[in-house]
């Protein structure tokens, strides 16, 4: 397959290009939803719902309050850190409405990421909830932040529930802490404060000018903010709009606008579910359910029960601890027609658990945060093939070169590099590391090793910085990890390399196991079963838990930092 040309064969009704330039900007994709969607659900939370018509109403409330009780000017950076909450559409929706651009911040960060992030993007306002107001005293008189807005978990619920789930909030978890920000206006104040002047609809933003500023996940050293436009987000929605649009054996489109419902567990700040529930499904018209908290699976269940869900948006540590959760199969089945998986590999096993237990196919998907951050996704159903991440999305080039830069040929493995209107526009002043990540031809290099087939379909190895080279011969953790995982015995394992005397690297796994009696010796015949001599696991070790991001990814970074430390001391 030419590297600049799509040659394979896309599901029925997917088109090979979308038009990036068919909105001017994110605002135009939202105001154009409500007038087509006003009174259709567009979000629940904590069992309250809320309307296209009461999100645009709220939003405007928000950026009414932003022109005239603030000095922010369209182009300033306002922070976003929050749970999936009803609190954080309205956030952001009213952000744009004021020409603000977005700075999605993590809600577990810590007091030196928060300080990181706040001034490498200069944001001048911070939305954050209560829970975080001890960090953010901590750190706010050495950011440029000046305005602060602060909310609590029930802001957006009816009267009457509102103590009630604040008192839980703060009496079972005991989370908030106490601060002393003076200066902050609670979020239902700023909204009440917007309604009592008028709104100014600012110039509408061009295709080229940042909407978002989306730090990378500081996995791999400092968080760089990776500049996404207005016409990159709305490219990739098209490019996931594309793909809902396939179509069945009858010709019928399967996924029909205005009449989803997706369940959103995955935290909005992260900007795949961003782009899938605050643009894709928003453009749409579906109903999209948000899920405060994960973790927490059996409230996690128990928000979802009451639906017949269409669609489910996660990714493999998620799908797993669900299915783990006896009353996981009490859930509505019988309308689900969609399940999307990225942000990390998914693994065989889960896939196939997952079809058992809901009856649909996972819909593997590979992107990053630099793409906005959909670069291929698998068909829906019978059409996806498990063990790739699908086809390039419309209007996407892919290649696979080798060390020196040389394309290497279809069914060889290489680093994965992409061309598409999703793909950013650099890092936030950072020219030199903007310069890295991409080519002297324009491709960015995205640091994944990749086989793309003679039909389009694309596996993805691995992390090129992840491979554990053992005598010479290139091992890839997620394959050991997607065998181990397939043993009855396992929860969830990892693998890194660890420096060896005599091959250089030798492998070592960390597996969570879900049965106590499971020993080493029984892992390792199983691996021997499974794989290649040099792929067996030289070390294996038993943990309660591993080190993972708040959107489920585990940190081999750590693993091997504790390793390395062992080592030297």
């Amino acid at each position: 397959m030419d590297a600049q040309f799509w040659n394979g064969k896309r599901a029925p009704g997917v088109q090979d290009t979308v038009n990036p330039d068919k909105y001017a900007s994110i605002l135009e994709v939202f105001e154009e939803s409500v007038r087509k969607n006003a009174d259709k659900a567009a979000f629940t939370g904590i069992g309250h719902t809320l309307t296209y018509r009461d999100i645009d109403e709220l939003s405007t409330q928000f950026a009414t309050y932003l022109q005239n009780y603030t000095d922010l000017k369209p182009g300033d950076r306002i922070a976003i850190q929050m749970p999936n909450l009803l609190q954080f559409p309205i956030a952001v929706y009213g952000a744009l409405k004021a020409g603000l651009i977005i700075v999605n911040t993590n809600p577990l960060y810590t007091a030196r990421e928060m300080h990181h992030q706040f001034n490498d993007s200069g944001a001048r306002a911070l939305v954050f909830m209560d829970v975080f107001g001890h960090l953010v005293e901590e750190i706010i008189t050495d950011t440029p932040v000046e305005h602060l807005i602060v909310t609590s978990i029930a802001d957006c619920l009816p009267a009457p529930k509102r103590p009630l789930i604040n008192f839980a909030a703060k009496y079972v978890k005991k989370m908030v802490q106490p601060y002393n920000l003076p200066s902050a206006v609670r979020f239902r104040k700023a909204l009440k404060l917007g309604t009592g002047k008028s709104y100014v609809r600012p110039e509408s933003a061009k295709g080229d000018d940042i909407a978002v500023l989306q730090y990378t996940g500081g996995t791999t050293g400092v968080a760089k903010g990776a500049m996404l436009t207005h016409r990159n987000i709305i490219a990739n929605m098209m490019q996931s709009k594309a793909h809902l649009s396939q179509l069945d054996k009858d010709g019928n489109r399967i996924n029909k606008p205005g009449e989803e419902i997706i369940v959103a567990p995955l935290p909005l700040y992260h900007i795949y579910a961003f782009t899938v529930h605050l643009m894709a499904m928003v453009e749409e018209g579906n109903h999209n359910i948000l899920i405060a908290n994960p973790r927490d699976t059996s409230m996690f269940i128990k928000m979802i029960k009451p639906w017949q869900f269409t669609g489910f948006i996660g990714l493999n540590t998620l799908f797993v601890s669900l299915m783990n959760h006896p009353e996981f199969k009490t859930c509505d089945f019988s309308k689900m027609k969609l399940t999307l998986s990225g942000g990390t590999a998914l693994q065989g096993d889960t896939g196939k658990r997952w079809k058992e237990a809901t009856g649909t196919t996972i819909s593997e998907a590979y992107g990053l945060t630099e793409c906005s951050p959909a670069v291929t996704i698998n068909p829906v159903q019978e059409l996806a093939q498990p063990g790739t991440v699908g086809v390039p999305v419309p209007s996407t080039a892919l290649k696979t070169v080798d060390d020196e830069g040389n394309e290497t040929p279809i069914g060889k493995p290489g680093e994965l590099c992409v061309k598409g209107p999703q793909v950013m526009k650099g890092y936030w002043k950072r020219p030199d590391a903007t310069a890295e990540i991409f080519d002297e031809d324009g491709w960015l290099k995205t640091g994944d090793v990749a086989v793309i087939a003679e039909d389009g379909f694309v596996k993805i190895v691995d992390r090129i910085k992840d491979m554990v080279l053992v005598s010479g011969f290139n091992v890839y953790p997620n394959e050991i990890e997607d065998v181990v995982v397939g043993h009855d015995g396992v929860e969830n394992c990892a693998v890194i390399g660890i420096p060896d005397k005599k091959t250089g690297e030798a492998v070592k796994l960390f597996v969570i196991p879900s049965d106590k009696s499971l020993t080493e010796d029984a892992v390792r015949e199983y691996c021997k079963l499974h794989l290649t001599a040099y792929k067996v696991p030289k070390q294996i070790e038993f943990r309660d838990e591993l080190p993972m991001t708040p959107v489920g990814k585990i940190l081999r970074k750590d693993l091997r930092a504790e390793e390395l430390a062992k080592q030297a001391s």
